[in-house]
This record gives structure tokens, sequence and C-alpha cells, in this order.
């Protein structure tokens, strides 16, 4: 019986997406719950696909020039006094440090919810000349904010991610690093994840606290709410100033530096969760499965099954992520269930017919097709099956990106579009903070972004009516 209803235990994804989103982390078995409030478990399968993410990224990072640092978890409340802007965004979400062991300390430290307040007090005290510059450094940690409502992955109070810092002598040195960084982000989503994204800039109401500009990675989810996948700030000199980040120029005169900030997180396994996800459960991009071929051998027992299962492992383990489950005390079909649910591109089963025909079934995770290849083609059409996979998964979610963004002329329009199909709304603002608020609390979206890819709808603001000459992607987000 717990064979036969193992893929029933998830909740159907069109009845309860928020509960199929957490049947999920479990039941694919990539994080649990604590007893710590908020905190999660990353458990071994879902820190897999983290490790491969950040593979990837860390290395696209090197390419240009990041050099990898790490900066102290704890950080003086009078470092995160200096910025106004920065503190007032962050203070409702900070955690504090006023003890050890039975001493109370001269002054409390905040738990990092962010680091750009330790690092500009670092880049202050090694900055000296323009020969020095620029600083490109990045640290892999954890963070903590105290978040009031959690979910795993999507918003824990302590989670992981990357968070990068630079330096740089001018202004248009420091914006071009802003957009190159956006841009890494973009390929990891797109060529990585498979997710298509919409790129743009925050409004003045959304930017990052402290920032002069932040410039946002949206992609949108299987309910058509949007995810946030990554942001890079520009700060000009907001934070050179007050933490005194200063050098030498050619001149031999005083100039502060320019800054730049960018982060993403493991939320990105959130998204790639609700991007791809079924009711068969998780559906992993091939680029970052931790398995991408199982084997699953067909009457193990009977004569040259294990062996030749064997001998296919050993041949595709050289070139792919591969597991063989020869696990006896399981029938084939819960195999077969355990493995889609845990979201792995391609299935293999072989069997002694199969054998007598030099032959095997491929089974794509993403289309439940079934291929008979031989097996003197297996690695050029394993090779050909997981790009076409990917390309696939892309192209799904493009296509929901595509059929979910609509265009509203007036506010009653937005709030019909956003409650009868939730997804992108495009819609013409005349950039008040007010019409802003007032949508969010009509409809409970947000500006997502003013797109790169700017589009003239119409004249009017679809809030307030008044001119309007900038176009906005709406949403509702995670």
């Amino acid at each position: 019986m717990q064979e036969k209803n193992y893929v029933k235990e998830i909740t159907n994804i069109d009845d309860d997406f928020a509960k199929w989103y957490t049947d999920i982390v479990i039941k694919a078995e990539l994080a649990d719950y604590t007893d710590t409030k908020g905190c999660i478990v990353i458990k071994p399968y879902g820190y897999e696909i983290w490790e491969n993410i950040q593979k990837y990224m860390d290395n696209e990072f090197k390419k240009v020039n990041i050099k990898n640092t790490y900066f102290p978890l704890l950080i003086p409340e009078n470092l995160l006094q200096k910025e106004k802007d920065h503190v007032e965004g962050f203070a409702p979400e900070v955690a504090w440090v006023s003890e050890a062991g039975e001493e109370k300390l001269e002054e409390r430290l905040c738990i990092r919810p962010t680091s750009e307040t330790i690092i500009s007090t670092m880049y202050s005290k090694w900055l000296k000349s323009y020969r020095d510059l620029p600083f490109l450094y990045n640290q892999w940690c954890n963070v903590l904010r105290w978040e009031k409502e959690t979910r795993p992955f999507l918003r824990s109070r302590e989670f992981l991610w990357q968070e990068g810092h630079t330096i740089h002598a001018t202004e248009k040195e420091a914006r071009d690093r802003t957009l190159q960084m956006l841009n890494i982000y973009d390929d990891v989503v797109e060529n990585l994840l498979a997710i298509p994204t919409v790129k743009g800039i925050k409004t003045p109401k959304e930017k990052f606290s402290g920032a002069e500009e932040t410039y946002t990675i949206e992609t949108m989810m299987y309910d058509g709410k949007a995810l946030q996948t990554a942001t890079s700030h520009y700060f000009g000199q907001n934070f050179s100033i007050p933490f005194n980040i200063k050098f030498k120029n050619k001149e031999e005169k005083e100039e502060y530096a320019y800054q730049t900030s960018w982060g993403s997180s493991t939320r990105l396994i959130g998204g790639i969760i609700m991007a791809h996800g079924d009711n068969r459960g998780l559906k992993l991009p091939p680029k970052i499965a931790p398995i991408q071929v199982v084997i699953v051998p067909i009457n193990m027992h009977k004569d040259n099954v294990y062996e030749k299962s064997l001998e296919l492992y050993n041949i595709l383990n050289k070139k792919y992520r591969t597991n063989l489950d020869i696990r006896d005390q399981y029938t084939p079909g819960y195999k077969f269930n355990f493995w889609e649910m845990k979201g792995v591109p391609i299935r293999i089963e072989i069997g002694p017919r199969d054998i007598e025909k030099n032959e095997c079934v491929i089974v794509r995770r993403d289309t439940n097709e079934k291929i008979v290849t031989k097996l003197e083609n297996i690695d050029k059409d394993i090779q050909n099956i997981l790009d076409l996979i990917h390309n696939n998964m892309y192209n799904e979610c493009k296509k929901r990106l595509e059929d979910r963004t609509t265009i509203a002329y007036n506010l009653e329009e937005f709030i019909n579009q956003m409650n009868t199909k939730q997804g992108f709304i495009k819609a013409m603002w005349c950039g008040s903070e007010e019409c802003e608020n007032k949508i969010k609390q009509l409809t409970s979206a947000k500006s997502r972004c003013l797109p790169f890819n700017q589009e003239k709808i119409s004249d009017k603001c679809v809030c307030c009516g008044k001119k309007a000459d900038k176009l906005v992607i709406w949403g509702r987000q995670y």
C-alpha cells in the first residue's frame, strides 16, 4: 500500500499550491523543519543542488576577476548606524547579541542581515591609492533576517547566499560592474536553471536600502506569482562617504570611491521547485540535478541483468552524475515513483528482454516519454536528451510567462486581471509612490521592475490617469 500511494501523498498543485510546495520540499528530501523556529536543515540532496549552482556561479565570478573572502558574522551596532537609509531598511529584521556567558556586552552586535557595513569599514582601512582599485570581492556565507512569516528556501530566517561588494575609481566603472553582474545572474537563471527572466530596474520605493539604483532579475512561478531571483545594486558614494572609503587619484587628490553590491541565495532552489515541479514531484533542470541519470534494473536477479546494469553505470558515470538503484527491498514501480519525486531528468530501465536486443529504455522526467535506444548509442543519446529536457523545461516556463503577462490601461482592468489571471501586468506608471501604494493596497501586487525593454502602451498612468512615460511590470510576489 505504501508503494501504491507514494506520489498521492503530494497535495495537488492546483488545489493548494503552498501545501504542494511544502510537500515537495519534504518528500523530495530537500530540507526539513527544525526546533529553531523559522530555520531549516538543508538535507544532502538539497545541498547538492545548491553546490551545483554555487560551482557554476563561482566560476563565472572568477572569469570577471572576482575574489572570494570571508567577513565576520557579528557587526558592531555603531557600524550599522552609519548609513541612515540602510539601517532603517533592515532594522525590523535584525537580530542582536547583547550578552556573552553571564556578561552584558559593552556594545550590541548584530548578526549580519547583509554585510555592507562591515565590508565598507574594511575597505576604508585597506584603500590608499587609485593603484589599489578596483576591489572585486565576494563572500559565500549565511545571513540572518528575522522574518515574521517563513517558508523553506523562500523566506527562512537563516539562509545561505553570496554577496559581492566592489569599489571603483569612477562612476562608470561601478555602473558597468553593476550591470555585468546582473547579466551573470541572468545567465545562471536562464541557462543553468532553465527559467526565463525579466530584467529591469526597481522603482525608488522598491530599491535596496542605501542604494542609488537596484537592478533585478524577475521570474514567474507556476501560480503566476513573481520570484526575485537576484539583484545588483549601484551604491554610488552612499556608503563610501559615511564610511570614509577614500583614495588618492593620479593627481594626488583625495576622492571617494564608487561602490556596488550584488547577491543571490538559496531561494533559487525554491524557484526551481515552483517553476518546474508538477504532481509527480520535483523536476530538476539537468545541469544542476544531483543525479542526472538513474538506472533501474528490471528483474535484477536474472542472468546478466545486474552485470549489464553495472557495466552501463560505469560507462555513464564517467560523464554524467549517475545512480544505479540496486535496492532489492523495493519493486521497480516504487523506484520509478521515488526517482520521479526527486526530479531525476533521465531514468534508464533495463531488463532481460532489453539485454537480448542490446537495448534499454530511456524515460524523460519532463514529458514521461519512453525512448528505446541501442546500448552502443547510449552516451550520445543521453547527452542529446538532457539538452532537449533543458530546452523543453525552459520553453514551458517561457510559454507560461507569455500567457500570463497581460496589459492593463486603467485600474479597473488591472484589478480584474490580477484577480482572474494572476501573473505579470504591463502598465504605465506616472512615477508616484502614492500610485504604487494604492495598487498594492487594492491588489497585493507590487512593482516588480521597469523592464529594460520599455514599451509605450499608452500615455496615462494605470492608477491615477495622469501623464506617464514609464512601463512597469507588476505582480504579486514571494
